[in-house]
């Protein structure tokens, strides 16, 4: 939901139900790295309350379209973090030395 003025665009409020710090801080973060922003904070009502509330504040371009922007760059990390950490396992996997089964001892 996007708590705002109907005369500017360039500064707005957005509450976001059944999230967290984890969701909030990483889209603060990828905010604040945008030019475009000037302001960007966020806060939690209540411990109990399953909401952040999104401060976006802009130069001139509309807070929505910054924050959607904000979003996407993000996925876009995590889905790179993802490919990169899936192709180190694939590649420990494929060069780390076969073991022997537990129970299959060869004496003699």
């Amino acid at each position: 939901m996007e708590h705002g003025s109907f005369t500017d665009e360039t500064k707005s409020t957005f509450s976001m139900a059944d999230e967290d710090h984890t969701l909030a801080n990483a889209l603060r973060c990828t905010l604040n790295q945008d030019p475009r922003v000037t302001f960007c904070g966020y806060s939690i009502p209540h411990p109990s309350d399953n909401r952040v509330n999104i401060r976006v504040q802009t130069t001139g371009d509309p807070a929505r379209e910054v924050l959607k922007d904000a979003c996407q760059n993000l996925m876009v990390v995590c889905q790179h973090v993802r490919n990169t950490f899936d192709k180190a396992v694939l590649d420990f996997n494929l060069t780390k030395p076969k073991e022997k089964p537990v129970g299959d001892i060869n004496i003699k």
